[in-house]
């Protein structure tokens, strides 16, 4: 009985570790795909689909794309709601001895895109861990792409009604749950009615942190008000998603994320609470026809200069400020700007200088790796 090829043994030895993502293997100058991922991805992305000699009697089933032009190819899989797990050389095949050595370098999900041309620069890109334990919920959400990271708990009545709430509020393209909530069937199913989002269930262990010292040194916390926290005593539900999210963005980027350096753990409480409904009904920030920008609160509202200051007016908008101190502070300085026209006219010039510094910031530490 045929074996199959020693390069196809290392294929499908590689895609055993990544079931649950269409697998770019470099040959060459192009990123092939074989048997059921070159049978999606040919329908996906309208590309031929041909065949490959492997070892055995059948060719098998296998479509490419050029490697300079994978990023386009990536995207419309991402939008489509696919992972992909991109396997790279890493070894000139030249001086290689025997097969060339192939890893996977990195895997790309809708919730841990940083491609500028696959994401809209005044909106964040924010991926959520839900772990859940009993009735209550811990809550960790990230924007690999800035660098973002933020942490809650949701602990009163009316528990699952308020994480749609929160899922609402930062309209993430991907969600990492543990197991008690992918057992939840119902409540599995109705957040995939009410949000179309990529879903993936990670183990509990993945979440369990044994040491909050070394998380502590790793990483800084501040509360609500920008206060460092010194002990994560008491924030048991957050750590558990927040380790559950590092897990995951570390197993599916494979590099230190030096970017991500603070966390801040902030109450459910502190903002108004808008529910799915009230959003989609207010068009706070997208139609609910079509999704789209215009018309809505956001669009009459942004006349911001940069990214950072239209994601900032996004995220005010689906936070609104419930604190009487905090809201007069922030009406003294629109008051401030707005009476002071030379002032104004100064910030908004120099501000139209300004790059996209948060996301620049996490491509300097990704070249610097």
């Amino acid at each position: 009985m045929a074996e199959y090829s020693p390069m196809m043994m290392h294929y499908l030895k590689t895609k055993e570790e990544y079931k649950d993502a269409i697998l770019f293997y470099r040959l060459g100058d192009f990123y092939e795909m074989f048997f059921d991922d070159a049978i999606t991805a040919s329908r996906e992305l309208e590309i031929t689909l041909t065949g490959r000699d492997c070892g055995t009697e059948e060719r098998a089933p296998m479509c490419g794309v050029p490697f300079h032009a994978a990023e386009s190819y990536i995207s419309k899989l991402i939008e489509k709601g696919y992972k992909v797990a991109i396997c790279e050389q890493l070894e000139d095949p030249k001086e290689a001895k025997g097969i060339v050595k192939r890893d996977v370098i990195r895997v790309v999900t809708p919730g841990t895109v940083i491609e500028s041309n696959m994401l809209d620069e005044k909106k964040n890109n924010f991926i959520m861990s839900i772990y859940k334990e009993g009735i209550y919920f811990g809550l960790g959400v990230c924007d690999i792409s800035t660098g973002e990271f933020l942490s809650t708990k949701i602990v009163g009545s009316n528990n699952f009604e308020t994480l749609l709430d929160e899922i609402s509020k930062y309209n993430p393209a991907e969600l990492i749950i543990n197991k008690m909530l992918f057992d939840c069937k119902e409540e599995i199913k109705e957040i995939k009615l009410k949000f179309n989002l990529f879903v993936s269930c990670q183990e509990n262990d993945k979440f369990e942190i044994n040491d909050k010292k070394k998380l502590l040194s790793n990483y800084s916390f501040v509360n609500d008000s920008s206060n460092k926290i010194e002990s994560l005593d008491g924030f048991e539900l957050e750590t558990k998603a927040i380790n559950g999210l590092l897990e995951y963005l570390n197993q599916t980027q494979k590099i230190k994320l030096e970017h991500i350096n603070e966390i801040k753990i902030y109450s459910v409480t502190k903002y108004m609470l808008l529910n799915l409904n009230t959003r989609r009904n207010l068009e706070l920030t997208e139609k609910m026809h079509d999704k789209s920008k215009k018309g809505t609160l956001l669009w009459v509202l942004d006349k911001t200069s940069t990214s950072m200051g239209g994601r900032l007016l996004r995220k005010w908008i689906n936070e609104p400020l419930i604190d009487v101190i905090q809201i007069k502070k922030r009406l003294n300085a629109v008051e401030e700007i707005k009476e002071n026209i030379i002032f104004r006219d100064d910030i908004i010039h120099l501000l139209k200088t300004i790059y996209d510094i948060e996301r620049l910031v996490r491509k300097n530490c990704i070249w610097k790796l």
